[in-house]
């Protein structure tokens, strides 16, 4: 999986399936996925942080329903798209039960335990909101607990437990220690992602087109750097790899462009243009928009 890599002022070094950086994430383990709740769209869930003494940081616990069974069998969903690398019980190594860990690219990684049913298998590509398995109460030996989702995000940028993120759900961190929030988990949905935040500080959009009504490719520019930055976004297919691109093309210099299969959005492409027109476009599946030489800045 290509990443989209992000340093702190906001420059991509490499491109890819809609990843993007957001404050406090590991940078070391590279820019956070667009994470989702882990059950399906419009299930409200309340999650906490602090009543299991073998909490590490940053792990949930969550439940809905007001009895200990009520939870009970609900489906656990992936909470972005990835490949299955751990689909097991862990018997006696530890506290996990049933385990599905999926990998994210890019470091990151997210562990959905005490499954009462697993269903995906070791090496299973998953999509965003795929079905993984089911809300149980499977532990070690002995360990006797009420049903549950144990989720945790981690990254291989340090060694356990440090490496466990805060969890990050639509792109609001979850409010610990406690807090209910509804899945935005859902087929359809809008794209998480803003043509200015993918650009980065500084950057503003001004100018637009629609790229039929799979996606929209913007213009902006920023004053401080005297910059263009171009980026598609997908209006359609959210979440799944579909091809997209966006360029930008200073006069009398070659052409930027970035294009793939991506989740979310293509881009960002930037390049300096004191004084200088630019061409910028982009395509979504078979459809496209170029621009004629304009903005003369």
């Amino acid at each position: 999986m290509r990443v989209k890599r992000l340093i702190s002022l906001g420059v991509a070094l490499l491109s890819a399936t809609g990843f993007i950086v957001f404050a406090g994430a590991a940078e070391a383990a590279g820019p956070r996925p667009a994470f989702q709740l882990p059950f399906p769209c419009n299930q409200a869930w309340h999650g906490n942080s602090s009543n299991s003494s073998a909490h590490r940081a940053w792990e949930i616990d969550f439940n809905r329903g007001g009895t200990p069974d009520a939870d009970l069998g609900d489906t656990v969903v992936a909470a972005a798209a990835g490949k299955v690398v751990i689909s097991a019980h862990q018997g006696s190594a530890n506290g996990y039960g049933n385990l599905i860990k999926i990998d994210h690219g890019g470091g990151w990684s997210t562990y959905y335990a005490h499954l009462r049913v697993r269903s995906v298998g070791l090496n299973a590509q998953v999509s965003r909101g795929q079905k993984i398995g089911e809300v149980g109460n499977t532990s070690k030996p002995g360990n006797n607990i009420s049903p549950h989702l144990h989720y945790e995000v981690r990254t291989t940028d340090a060694s356990y437990p440090a490496n466990i993120q805060k969890a990050v759900f639509n792109g609001v961190t979850f409010g610990y220690p406690d807090q209910t929030v509804t899945s935005r988990n859902c087929s359809g949905a809008a794209n998480p992602y803003e043509a200015a935040e993918v650009c980065g500080s500084g950057f503003g959009v001004i100018d637009s087109a629609a790229i039929g009504s799979a996606a929209t490719v913007y213009l902006l520019w920023n004053n401080s750097t005297t910059q263009n930055c171009v980026v598609t976004i997908k209006n359609a297919s959210i979440g799944s790899a579909t091809a997209v691109s966006a360029y930008l093309e200073v006069q009398g210099a070659s052409r930027v462009t970035d294009s793939g299969n991506f989740e979310y959005y293509a881009g960002p492409v930037r390049a300096a243009a004191p004084d200088k027109c630019v061409r910028w476009g982009g395509s979504a599946g078979s459809s496209r928009y170029d621009s004629p030489f304009e903005h003369c800045s």
